[in-house]
């Protein structure tokens, strides 16, 4: 075994449990941003976010977007009325204007220091739920500067 590979095993177990159950957790908040920011899209533009018109952007299937919404209203992020659509609460729109905000700030960043306008948008999903707000602030600052 390699001397990388015997670091890693060094962390009692609990420890390297709780890093992947920190990672899993931040997963699954990741997706529920994702969700709730494309809703709100939906809702901007067409006025209402159909179940189907959701799986589509995301790309999955519509049960898997129907989950999702399940968990969104669980959680009180959105509602749903029958042969109508799926809508944010007010929650739901805060969290959607906060995630869209911290996208547009990453993005601009990266377009700032020289990335291509297609690949900052699709490397600000990846980033936008993982920086932290004092970064953020950080990116800000070098965006308004």
């Amino acid at each position: 075994m390699d001397e990388a590979n015997t670091e890693a095993l060094e962390a009692p177990p609990s420890e390297e449990a709780s890093r992947f159950a920190r990672a899993r957790a931040a997963q699954a908040k990741a997706v529920l941003e994702d969700y709730v920011e494309m809703i709100g899209d939906l809702i901007a533009t067409h006025g209402e976010a159909r179940v189907a018109d959701i799986a589509e952007r995301m790309g999955v299937a519509q049960p898997t977007a129907t989950k999702a919404v399940t968990r969104l209203k669980r959680e009180g992020f959105a509602t749903s009325k029958p042969y109508r659509g799926v809508f944010l609460t007010p929650k739901g729109s805060e969290l959607a204007d906060y995630v869209r905000t911290r996208h547009r700030t990453v993005v601009a960043l990266l377009i700032a220091v020289g990335v291509p306008r297609d690949i900052a948008e699709a490397d600000a999903e990846g980033i936008e739920h993982h920086v932290s707000s004092r970064t953020l602030a950080a990116f800000e600052a070098f965006v308004a500067r």
